[in-house]
């Protein structure tokens, strides 16, 4: 053996036997799955304090994200006895599309609400295949734990299933999950949850026989007046009863700002002069998480509208097409836990919140 073979096994040895204070896991565990259990118990034999950081944290119920924060924590926790649940801290860490910058805040606040102190003995450890290989490139100060996928375990296909009806079997999640899971079917939002699976479903059963999957252009207006928004409460299914940006799918003769305003008259009857409109555009932004939207790879182009202050008030509005209703928010009541897709990132975006 070379003496570069000698050291570069001497290092992995050592980086073996390294032990931490905490080693922090980032995930969405929707649900939490043995596969997720086989890094927290790697972390455990490594580590005093394991921090799971429970993603999508604040968010309306979805087929996505069905799951919250206490729920994860039942399953996540559950999962261990009782002496090494006491060393596991969850820690609810909210999304930031779009913002690298303002996700990384977020971790480092949930990380410190445990530590006290980010830059003491403070390690990551996660899957090499997913997306922890991108955290890894966020975190340079913090070292770095890769651990194999154990028998290549994914949340979607577990969730997917159940959402359909499906019970998840024993063999890829732990006993506290399948009861989660289990007392949830009862709820209403189970029942709204599994009733979008199957409209999501049959929306993508008209697609099956293209040549590959379908690209989707949308478009989604961002109209501020006098510290208020615009927004709609949607009609129908996905996302029935929450709120949204007007916008709509793209017809294939118009340009992206005519779709936009034609979405945005028909949602909400705007009563504001086409000129107004055109005249009072600020800005535009794409929009293009390939998670984003549960009805398929969907892009999004959003136009910020700034209209001018006026004694008069704000202009009124009312609800058509797809929306129930039309209204408008203060900014400083929007709430990301009512808001539809990444629409709540897009404004936070776009009007700099």
């Amino acid at each position: 053996m070379s003496a570069l073979s000698d050291q570069s096994l001497t290092e992995a040895t050592k980086e073996a036997e390294q032990r931490y204070k905490y080693l922090v896991f980032i995930g969405r565990f929707q649900p939490f799955h043995r596969g997720h259990k086989a890094v927290i118990d790697e972390a455990l034999s490594r580590a005093e304090h394991v921090i799971i950081l429970v993603g999508s944290a604040n968010l309306p119920r979805s087929l996505r994200n069905p799951f919250t924060v206490e729920e994860r924590t039942k399953m996540i926790k559950g999962a261990f006895p009782e002496k090494e649940a006491k060393r596991i801290h969850c820690v609810g860490l909210n999304d930031a599309l779009y913002n690298d910058t303002r996700w990384l805040q977020y971790v480092q606040a949930a990380v410190r609400s445990v530590t006290g102190d980010i830059s003491k003995d403070v390690a990551l450890i996660g899957h090499s295949k997913d997306s922890s290989s991108y955290y890894l490139s966020l975190f340079p100060n913090w070292q770095s734990i890769s651990v194999p996928n154990h028998k290549n375990l994914s949340s979607t296909p577990i969730r997917e299933g159940y959402l359909m009806g499906a019970t998840p079997t024993g063999e890829r999640t732990p006993d506290s999950t399948r009861s989660v899971l289990e007392d949830f079917k009862h709820t209403e939002d189970y029942k709204k949850l599994h009733e979008e699976a199957w409209f999501i479903d049959n929306y993508k059963k008209q697609w099956q026989d293209t040549p590959y999957p379908p690209t989707f252009m949308t478009t989604d207006a961002v109209v501020v007046q006098s510290g208020h928004i615009l927004l709609v409460e949607r009609r129908s299914m996905p996302g029935r009863g929450l709120w949204a940006l007007p916008g709509g799918f793209v017809d294939p003769k118009e340009t992206l700002l005519d779709a936009c305003i034609r979405e945005l008259r028909e949602e909400t009857k705007l009563k504001v002069p086409e000129p107004v409109l055109r005249g009072s555009r600020h800005s535009q932004h794409t929009f293009d998480d390939p998670y984003r939207s549960a009805r398929g790879r969907t892009i999004t182009q959003a136009f910020y509208f700034h209209l001018k202050n006026d004694a008069k008030g704000l202009p009124k509005v009312k609800g058509g097409d797809d929306a129930a209703k039309a209204f408008w928010l203060p900014l400083a009541e929007l709430d990301a836990k009512k808001m539809f897709e990444d629409h709540y990132a897009i404004i936070t975006k776009m009007v700099g919140l």
